[in-house]
Parts: structure tokens; C-alpha cells; sequence
């Protein structure tokens, strides 16, 4: 089967950063599903990887961990899944990606496509929005209030692929006000579009803007994105007793400033269940489906920005070229081979 791997760990301009392979179809066992991929998106997981995680002497890593495709096998021991059903999910990173012909993929970590959407938009659905339920939901809880506190979540990195679909479910499942970050007018639209109450310029100092709104400290406070150049201003603007949670890796985060208002810090990464297989591993299948639902019923909608061809080690390089940039809107798409 044809797939999209690298070899050793390179800048994304150089001509083997990753390129096209021929490997052997790979065979489902206990509840695994075997995916034939449509579409895939790229998240800044997969630039990460590359840069830093070198495969073993003379052996191909392939990246990918957004998807939707249809099921052309099942293990024995699937329960959820047959044959033939259109499915999106977001993988585990301890794996071998989707960025491939066929994929392996455990059932519990799957999801029922959207109805309304065609593959490419699906794809561009999985990982950001597991993210971004289980920080909300799980993590945050953000249905719980917090005394005194204002009923509002920051968001920052609005325009950004966890960010985008953040925004729609806090404004579909809960009651809060959305105060969105974006520093750019097409960005700023963008998360308006998605539902923000208000959006605030990153670039410039957070707690003063917080301050304008007149609304009081937010409860919430949900960093996608440099979360170290923000720390200063988040806690300065967090309610005492807020709760506050992040998905990057900082070079530090030195938490004990927020130890004076007991806010507490909640670390958000989608692959803990399929990493530990966790007792609730199969609660990310009941996420997904969630998210379908939502999508077919009209409350949410993909973040799909642009499609960038087919599913090849040219495209994809372009991909990671524009993740790096950090200035991504939405999600990027490949769809077909």
C-alpha cells in the first residue's frame, strides 16, 4: 500500500522530510479496525513528531493522526463497527499514523462519520474536537461554576484548529460567554464566525481587554497555543478558584503564581486514554459520535479551511510548511491517492 513516512528527523525543507512509500497492507487483529483512508488532516502533533522523534536505524515512521475513511476489515474482537461503515478518528500516537493507503486503528478510539459531511471535512474533525470536549468537559468542567466568578472562558488561540471547534461546543453545550483570542482581522472574523461573544488581540496585553468587557474574572481560562507568552496575563485575569487549562508544551510553566487565587491547572492530551488504554478508552468512540450528532443536527460545523491535494509526501511537506508558520486558520486537508 502506499504511504507517506520519513526516516530521520529533518527540517520540513529538506527533500526527504518525508516521502512516498510502498508498504505491506497491514492485517486486523482483537479490536482493531483496517481503515481505508479518503482523507486526513494535518495538527501541529504531526510537525512535532517529525522534528523530534527519530526512527530507528534504516526503519520508516509514518505520521498522521486525523482521518476518515471506510472500514474494510475488522478484528475479532470489534463489537461497535462492521464492514463498509464511514468512520473519522484521530488515532494514538503510539502507532503507526494514517497517513497510508490502509490503517490499523482500535474501535474504542472511533467514531461514526458525520452524515452531512464528505470525507475531507470529517477528517478535519477528530482530533481537535476530542481535544477540546475532554479539556472542557473532563478536564476544566466547565458546567460546574465557580463562585463569584464570571461564567466565561477565555480561549486563547481562537482561530486554530482546537481553538475553532473550543469555541462551537462551549457555545452549543454550555451557557458561558466565549472571549475568543485572534490577532489578525481574518482570524477575528473567523472565530466571530464560530460563535465567539467577543475576541480579544493576543498581541497585546490579555487582562487589560478582560478588564474592558466589564464582565468580571473569567472562571475558565483554555490556552491552545504559547501558552508561556501569556502566563503573566492569564493569571492576572483568572477568577480566584478558576480553573485553568492548556494543551502546548511551554519550555517551563512555573504554576506557583496561581497558588495566592487556588487556581488549578489542567493538563489536556488527547492520546492519555489510547496510550494507557484507560477503563474509559471507549469514551472518546461516545465523543465522536457526539460530534456527529452535533454536526448533522446543525449546531456545529467542520473547520475545514482548505484542501491541499492528494495524499502524497509533496502535499504533505506543504502541510507541515504551513503548520510551522503558526498562522493557520481552521484545518488543513489532504483527500485521496
Amino acid at each position: 500500500m502506499r504511504a507517506i513516512a520519513y526516516k530521520i528527523s529533518q527540517a520540513i525543507t529538506a527533500e526527504t522530510a518525508l516521502i512516498d512509500v510502498d508498504l505491506p497492507l497491514p492485517s486486523p487483529e482483537g479490536r482493531d479496525l483496517l481503515v481505508e483512508i479518503k482523507a486526513v488532516s494535518v495538527n501541529p502533533v504531526d510537525v512535532k513528531v517529525r522534528a523530534s522523534a527519530k526512527p530507528e536505524a534504516d526503519q520508516l515512521k509514518v505520521l498522521g493522526w486525523d482521518a476518515a475513511g471506510i472500514v474494510k476489515a475488522v478484528g475479532p474482537g470489534v463489537k461497535l463497527f462492521q464492514p463498509g461503515d464511514a468512520v473519522f478518528y484521530a488515532g494514538a500516537i503510539d502507532r503507526p499514523g494514517s497517513n497510508a493507503e490502509f490503517h490499523l486503528v482500535d474501535e474504542r478510539i472511533v467514531g461514526k462519520k458525520p452524515e452531512t459531511l464528505d470525507f475531507p471535512a470529517a477528517a478535519a474533525l477528530p482530533l481537535t474536537s476530542l481535544t477540546a470536549w475532554e479539556a472542557l468537559f473532563d478536564r476544566l468542567k466547565v458546567n460546574d461554576p465557580v463562585p463569584g466568578a464570571a461564567n466565561a472562558i477565555l480561549i486563547i488561540g481562537g482561530a486554530g484548529g482546537v481553538g475553532s471547534i473550543a469555541i462551537q461546543l462551549a457555545r452549543t453545550l454550555t451557557n458561558l460567554t466565549v472571549i475568543a483570542t485572534a490577532s489578525r482581522p481574518e482570524t477575528q472574523k473567523w472565530a466571530y464566525d464560530l460563535g465567539a461573544h467577543h475576541v480579544l488581540d493576543h498581541s497585546k496585553p490579555l487582562a487589560h481587554q478582560i478588564d474592558q468587557l466589564a464582565l468580571g474574572a473569567p472562571a475558565f481560562v483554555f490556552s491552545t497555543t504559547n501558552t508561556g507568552d501569556h502566563l503573566e496575563e492569564i493569571i492576572k485575569l483568572i477568577a480566584p478558584q478558576g480553573r485553568f487549562g492548556l494543551i502546548d508544551d511551554p519550555k517551563a510553566l512555573d504554576i506557583l503564581p496561581f497558588k495566592r487565587k487556588a487556581v488549578s491547572i489542567h493538563w489536556e492530551f488527547m492520546f492519555t486514554r489510547s496510550l494507557f488504554k484507560t477503563k474509559d478508552m471507549e469514551e472518546q468512540n461516545r465523543i465522536l459520535n457526539e460530534v456527529s450528532r452535533l454536526v448533522d443536527g446543525g449546531k456545529i460545523r467542520s473547520t475545514l479551511t482548505e484542501i491541499l491535494g492528494l495524499i502524497n509526501a509533496e502535499n504533505l511537506k506543504k502541510a507541515h510548511a504551513r503548520i510551522e508558520t503558526g498562522q493557520t486558520k481552521g484545518k488543513l486537508v489532504l483527500a485521496g491517492f
